[in-house]
């Protein structure tokens, strides 16, 4: 019986210090903060998972990151990149798929690399493991940045670019995803009498520049009956690049209309903007 006592006592001061020992630990700030940006370029999607080191007094490039050095673009795990579907980044094609993004900071040029290697750090990079490299110059930032950001910009329907910001040194790699000739073979596949497709596959001619004839009569179909607001907004832009303006006019008073009716001012400032405009130029 004592043999029991003696063991139950000993249990439960086993279990009083491993108590303490929880209770004992502070939670406190992460000294490089995860992020994760995720970002639709064209039709995939741009996913970049990363830790945010801060400069804290310190000469980052060509001091705390010596210049031809490999990096591991971050800190902690492995900075990694996924792409949802194929793309070309800097001119060269890169599968879809996840990649570690390593690099080689320079005074005049920086390597960026995309490792297979998930896990990768400085100490066990290997070359054979990249999927691709790019040799890309640096430019200085306008004002210094404190912290680590790698972020997405300049986005247009099929391009971006993927930039590496730090201290005041700023890296950016031009990403290309293929666009238009998926939407041309949705738009061949599921041309039909519907009223949206007919309106996405006008507004698509007409921002890419393609046969806007065409995207007019596609526009028109769209709205001949039912026509909404910002239906008739894209149709005035449409018509005053094919140098309707009167008809341009009309379609974006319209719209004006039907905008104040559904209380939406900023499509009634739009269109007022856009009559001002073509007005000036008869």
């Amino acid at each position: 019986m004592k043999k029991v006592l003696h063991t139950l006592v000993f249990v439960l001061i086993a279990c009083c210090c491993i108590t303490e020992g929880v209770q004992a630990q502070i939670n406190m700030p992460a000294a490089s903060p995860s992020a994760t940006l995720t970002q639709q370029v064209g039709l995939g999607e741009v996913k970049i998972s990363y830790s945010r080191p801060s400069m804290k007094g310190r000469k980052i490039f060509g001091g705390l990151k010596p210049y031809g050095e490999v990096w591991r673009t971050g800190a902690n795990a492995a900075t990694t990149i996924t792409f949802s579907e194929e793309v070309m980044l800097e001119g060269k094609k890169v599968p879809a798929g996840t990649y570690a993004i390593m690099s080689i900071p320079g005074e005049t040029e920086w390597v960026v690399i995309l490792s297979k290697n998930l896990k990768v750090s400085e100490g066990d990079y290997k070359q054979s493991d990249d999927q691709a490299r790019f040799t890309v110059k640096p430019a200085k930032t306008g004002s210094p940045y404190e912290t680590l950001t790698i972020d997405i910009s300049d986005l247009t329907n099929s391009t971006a670019l993927i930039n590496i910001k730090w201290e005041n040194t700023k890296v950016s790699l031009k990403l290309e995803t293929e666009v238009d000739a998926k939407v041309m073979a949705q738009i061949k596949d599921r041309m039909e009498p519907n009223a949206n497709v007919y309106y996405q596959a006008a507004v698509y001619y007409m921002e890419s520049g393609k046969d806007l004839k065409q995207a007019m009569e596609w526009m028109n179909k769209a709205t001949v009956k039912d026509a909404q607001f910002w239906q008739l907004h894209q149709k005035a832009k449409l018509q005053a690049k094919l140098n309707d303006n009167k008809g341009a006019i009309e379609s974006a008073k319209k719209s004006i209309e039907l905008a104040k009716i559904a209380k939406n001012s900023d499509y009634v400032r739009m269109n007022e903007s856009l009559i001002a405009e073509l007005q000036k130029a008869k």
